[in-house]
């Protein structure tokens, strides 16, 4: 028996198994083996292994050697040819041919030229089987070339001119490599201002006095004869001018605006620029239409030269150059096509075929322009070849069938074009052999558990055996739910188990025979390190000690070895090793470091690492609490169907004792990576029976927990699959609902995997109607939550119940709900609809309940539309959108907020079920009747004079009704912020314009201003204004607060008068700090306690729903104007938008009510105020005006 040990990680590939053969019968790459009994009866036509570059050049100074080896079965003879026509190595001396080989040998050193021999080369490889022909090898002698002797004259420039500098090298073979230098070999310096170009030649952007010099000396290296040539020296002048004229860029190459660039795929593309100018230009590249790719561009030669290596078609455009400077920039322009060598796409590849059976050998190539495909045949064009039956050709494809012995043969194929070519070969073999097993018998593999074993097969036959592994002696074969079979014959078992073990045997088959091959699996436990080395912080001169305890198979022989920071321990006395410890004595500075303990055996290798830090004696520490360490070394036994006893080690409690273990498992069958709580113990305990489910897939972790919290989870144990068994429960939220008039819709939450018990969870779906005596019928579904009933009656009820099963049986009988089957559109329309009108913005309405067999499904309410058909006062029939109320249940009334007074309505009612909305009732028409205005839209106080102002207003955008007249008044405002009396005054509807005449002179007004209906008064506006203070009609400046009067400014000039006013300020003063004080303490002002000491009913406050005044009140929607304020010219004050509503009534649209239809909204406004140009006017909310606002 051999043994075989699996390493610890195994990549299956064509190379890592030997002796792996690939066998396919159409394009896939096929070897015979070289396996030395096969090979004693096998044949195989040529195969050209080795050969020399096809453009190759050589050193004439040494013996010539064209390359070409190749293997068969028996084995090749070589031929050559030159320059198209038989080579005989015979006739020429000084060539000769590897034994065994077609490697040419030509000596040349002895006598004899290289030039001599300069032609292109062929091998041909040919055996009994066929013949294989290598690439045209066209060999050429380098060639290392002197200058051409020349005359040069010395150069002399002014400062700041531009300059090129030739090179012009000798044509070499291969090229040669190109740089400057002096006469002391030193390189000359380069810079944006001075750089060496593809072609070689030196570029001097502008030239400066420094580059004087004697020596600019190009060179030529020729690397493939180590040669290196030089021309001659070139003088160069630079005169020093006072002053060098700069001038804009213009390029030195390559000329003009625009050229052209043509380069091959798959090589770099080198693109140039160089540009003169005064001062240097800096060069940028851009590519038009696209941009550059980042992985492949490379800027050279300070940025002149653009370098994109691996090109391709896409790289085919518009490349521009941009050289620029302070006095300009410039611009040339490369086209550049990608053109393409042939490249394959699929090469030919060896097929191996038994006789009868059909293959295709299949060549594809691309390239720019389309390659070409010709096909040979032993190294004959296959035009005039001999024919063979078997094949058909087309175009890039031979097919084969029904092939022969007489079939095999080397087929070449031949993709070219203007750029290059392609040869490949490609071999039929054409075998009858019977299924061969090349593994050793009776290897025995040994594995660490749950890890990857591979189990080798290496085979061949022909025509290609199938392979088939089976376990023991009685086995059935394996199949690929748990085993991966690979195409080489190899069996893999990706996770390894201790019942993994046992002999396999490995059968191939063909329709000429059988072999068959036993190998042995053994799963070896994983050495683990159980207690792992611990940092560890010493004193300089104390011993420290570092554990290692190693848990391994029985079966294997570990061996311990200690490493400090990865090398060997040091040689020194202190270091002691012994079983399980790693001890140090009279610790120094010198061994601080990494300690690590590696455990190997010959299947696998553990290391654990700890830190020992070297320090000063420190005072004693205090004891370091801290959560336990996770427990380890979990084990399980006691295996049974439905319990298990878990056992495991505690980790350190870290000064803690540890109170209590958690045990949590994880279901790696049903929910992999998700674990959950299964048990707690007590900290004494190291052990815990568990109780399991069937078919479950158990992994088992444990925490430990102590006063200071709870460890991290230890590595999980082993996994454990329970025996399956039938469903002990069935599923949840049965429920039977219908989706359309004629189904019934069974759902239910489905069992999860860990609830199924078993395989194949599948559902028995049973139904039948409530008030029938109908038995109950059932299907059986499986991977569904749902199932659908067809064919039944419209909202009938239904039993309905489900029952889980798997393939060990059925769940308890479930129980039975509940449903009903779907509902129809209502069919008639509420009746003896009725209409009460409540009050101008209020109805109310009543009808019949529809009948519950009309109804046709579950009663969610009635639904009422109504919209408003006709203006009472316009008189004109004007459509809107229509409004929706929802009433919920059986409610036969309901309430209609929000109506706009003096309209007429029209209104329907629907009723309303699961399904949507039946019939209308017919339409019923009401009014509403009149209501309170709204403020007028505008209120603009204008031509202010010594005792009179002119209003002009905008009627009410909301009339509600027929107006009546309006309102105005008005009260004066002392400079105290005292009111006076109040005017009333009745205007008549139809005016949009009134003059108030006989007031005092330069006094301050305040105006209130509302509409009027027959149902009452509107909301007001107000404003403030002043007379004028002289006749000439000119308002105050409100802002300064200057007296525009003459005689006030002659008045305002007297002492007295200057006087009296500071005693007034400094009482006002007073004034203001005393009412400060009393208002901070919730005082009022002497204006309120005065208002409330005389009352006034004329100027008591106004109600929300009269319209009447309050008090007036220092608010800052009612302030005067201040000093700094202004009114503007127009005094025109815009009435305030008011977003008041009340919450909508009934559901959907606009609101809910409650049972008896009255309104359960909550009322909630909002105000935004509009920015006014001067004062602003004010609109106390009310009721209506909520009402008014209700959509």
């Amino acid at each position: 028996m051999q043994l075989k040990i699996m390493p610890a990680k195994k990549h299956l590939s064509a190379g890592s198994v030997p002796l792996i053969l690939f066998l396919c019968q159409m394009i896939r790459a096929l070897e015979v083996p070289l396996d030395p009994k096969l090979l004693e009866d096998l044949v195989q036509p040529p195969t050209i292994t080795q050969q020399s570059p096809k453009d190759y050049i050589i050193d004439p100074r040494e013996n010539i050697v064209i390359q070409c080896e190749a293997k068969g079965k028996p084995p090749p003879s070589f031929s050559w040819t030159r320059n198209g026509t038989h080579f005989d190595i015979d006739k020429d001396p000084l060539v000769t041919m590897k034994p065994g080989s077609g490697t040419l040998i030509i000596n040349i050193m002895s006598e004899g030229k290289a030039e001599t021999y300069e032609g292109v080369y062929q091998c041909t490889a040919r055996n009994e089987r066929g013949a294989a022909i290598s690439n045209n090898i066209v060999v050429r002698p380098s060639r290392s070339p002197l200058w051409t002797k020349e005359k040069l004259e010395p150069i002399t420039l002014r400062n700041g001119q531009s300059l090129v500098l030739p090179c012009r090298p000798p044509v070499g073979l291969p090229p040669a490599i190109i740089f400057w230098m002096d006469n002391s070999f030193q390189r000359l310096p380069q810079s944006e201002r001075v750089s060496q170009g593809l072609n070689g030649d030196l570029y001097f952007s502008n030239v400066l006095p420094e580059d004087t010099r004697e020596d600019y000396i190009c060179y030529a290296r020729f690397n493939h004869t180590q040669t290196i040539q030089q021309k001659q020296p070139i003088s160069l002048k630079v005169i020093s001018a006072k002053s060098s004229k700069e001038r804009p860029p213009t390029f030195l190459t390559p000329e003009g605006n625009a050229s052209h660039k043509e380069e091959l795929r798959g090589n770099v593309l080198s693109l140039e620029c160089i540009a003169e100018g005064l001062p240097t230009p800096i060069i940028y590249w851009i590519k038009e239409d696209g941009t550059l790719p980042i992985n492949r561009t490379f800027y050279r030669n300070f940025k002149k030269t653009l370098q994109i290596i691996h090109v391709s078609e896409e790289d085919s455009g518009n490349y521009q150059c941009i050289a620029k400077n302070a006095l300009g920039a410039i611009h040339h322009t490369i086209s550049v096509t990608i053109k393409a060598a042939p490249f394959w796409i699929m090469a030919p590849q060896n097929l191996v075929l038994s006789p009868g059976e059909d293959g295709t050998l299949i060549c594809r190539a691309n390239g720019n322009p389309k390659p070409r495909i010709d096909w040979l045949t032993n190294g004959v064009p296959i035009e005039i070849a001999s024919d063979d039956p078997s094949r058909k050709i087309d175009g890039d494809t031979i097919i084969f069938s029904n092939v022969q012995e007489r079939s095999s043969a080397v087929y070449q194929c031949n993709a070219s074009n203007e750029y290059g070519y392609l040869l490949a070969n490609a071999f039929v073999n054409v075998l009858a052999e019977p299924p061969r097993i090349l593994t050793s018998a009776n290897t025995l593999y040994q594995v660490i558990a749950n890890r990857p074993a591979l189990l080798d097969c290496a085979f061949f036959g022909s025509p290609l055996p199938t392979i088939e592994w089976f376990k023991g002696t009685k086995g059935s074969a394996l199949h690929e739910d748990i085993y991966v079979l690979h195409e080489n014959g190899t069996l893999e078992i990706p996770v390894a188990q201790k019942d993994s073990t046992g002999t396999y045997t490995c059968v191939a088959r063909n329709k000429l025979g059988m072999a068959k091959n036993e190998v042995h699996l053994e799963i070896k436990d994983p050495t683990r390190i159980i207690k792992q080395p611990e940092n560890a912080v010493v004193q300089r001169g104390s011993q420290v000690s570092f554990e290692c305890k190693v848990k391994h198979d029985h079966s294997l022989i570990p061996s311990v070895l200690w490493l400090k920071d990865d090398g060997e321990l040091p040689s020194d006395e202190r270091f002691s090793v012994d079983k399980d410890h790693l001890v140090v004595t009279d610790v120094n500075d010198d061994d601080g470091g990494t300690y690590t303990c590696v455990a190997n055996t010959t299947l696998d290798s553990v290391s654990a690492s700890a830190e020992l830090k070297v320090v000063a004696p420190p005072p004693t520490p205090a004891p370091v609490y801290d959560v336990p360490n996770p427990p380890f070394d979990l084990e399980l036994t006691n295996q049974l169907d439905k319990s298990v006893q878990l056992t495991w080690t505690p980790g350190d409690d870290n000064n803690s004792p540890i109170t209590t273990f958690i045990i949590e498992y994880e279901d790696a069958m049903h929910e992999a990576g998700l674990w959950h709580h299964q048990a707690e113990v007590s900290g004494t305990q190291t052990t815990a029976q568990l109780k399991l489910s069937p078919y479950v897939n158990y992994s088992f972790r444990v925490m430990a927990e102590n006063s200071i919290g709870r460890s991290s989870p230890s590595e999980a144990s082993e996994q454990y699959l329970t025996k399956a068994a039938e469903p002990d429960q069935n599923p949840m939220a049965v429920e039977g609902l219908g989706t359309e008039p004629d189904n019934l819709v069974i759902t239910w939450k489905p069992l999860n995997g860990f609830e199924s018990n078993g395989p194949g969870l599948q559902y028995k779906v049973s139904w039948r109607q409530k008030d029938g005596d109908d038995e109950w019928t059932s299907v059986v579904v499986a991977n569904v939550s749902k199932y659908i009933v067809s064919g039944t009656p419209t909202f009938v009820p239904y039993l309905i119940k489900v029952q889980a099963l798997n393939d060990v049986g059925f769940a308890p009988e479930p129980a039975v709900a509940m449903g009903h089957s779907g509902e129809d559109l209502p069919m008639v329309a509420p009746g003896n609809v009725r209409v009460s009108v409540v009050n101008s913005t209020l109805a109310e309405v009543h009808w019949d309940p529809v009948p519950l067999k009309s109804i046709r499904g579950h009663l969610q309410g009635y639904r009422i539309y109504y919209w408003k058909a006709q203006s009472s006062s316009k008189r004109s029939r004007r459509h809107i959108e229509k409004k929706i109320l929802t009433f919920q249940g059986t409610k036969t009334h309901g309430m209609l907020p929000g109506l706009e007074p003096y309209s007429h309505y029209s209104l329907n009612v629907r009723v309303v079920n699961g399904k949507g909305e039946g019939p209308a009732s017919p339409d019923r028409g009401f009014h509403t009747p009149e209501g309170v205005p709204s403020a007028p839209s505008s209120l603009k106080i204008t031509n202010p004079t010594l005792d009179s102002l002119t209003l002009e207003w905008n009627p009410p955008s909301h009339p509600n009704g027929i107006l009546t007249e309006y309102t105005l008044k008005y009260q004066p405002i002392n400079s105290t912020h005292e009111l006076g009396p109040l005017v009333d005054l009745k205007i008549p509807a139809n005016k949009t314009r009134w003059i108030l005449k006989n007031l005092n002179f330069s006094t301050r007004y305040k105006f209130y201003f509302y509409a009027q209906t027959s149902a009452g008064s509107g909301s007001q506006i107000t404003e403030e204004a002043i007379t004028t203070v002289d006749e000439a009609g000119i308002p105050p400046d409100v802002g300064a607060g200057k007296a525009m009067a003459s005689r006030q400014v002659d008045i305002a000039t007297q002492g007295w008068f200057i006087g009296l006013m500071c005693a007034v300020a400094l009482l006002i003063l007073i004034l203001l700090i005393v009412c400060f004080i009393r208002r901070n303490k919730g005082g009022k002002y002497p204006v309120k306690e005065k208002e409330d000491a005389h009352a006034d009913p004329e100027i008591q406050p106004m109600k929300e729903d009269d319209g009447t005044f309050g008090e007036y009140s220092d608010a800052e929607d009612h302030k005067p104007l201040k000093k700094g304020s202004r009114t503007p010219s127009d005094r025109t004050v815009k009435k305030e938008d008011s977003d008041d509503s009340l919450v909508d009534y009934g559901e959907g649209v606009n609101g809910q009510f409650n049972e008896d239809g009255s309104f359960i909204g909550q009322y909630s406004g909002k105000k935004e105020k509009e920015p006014a140009e001067g004062n602003e006017s004010s609109e106390a909310p009310s009721p209506v005006n909520a009402m008014n606002s209700f959509v």
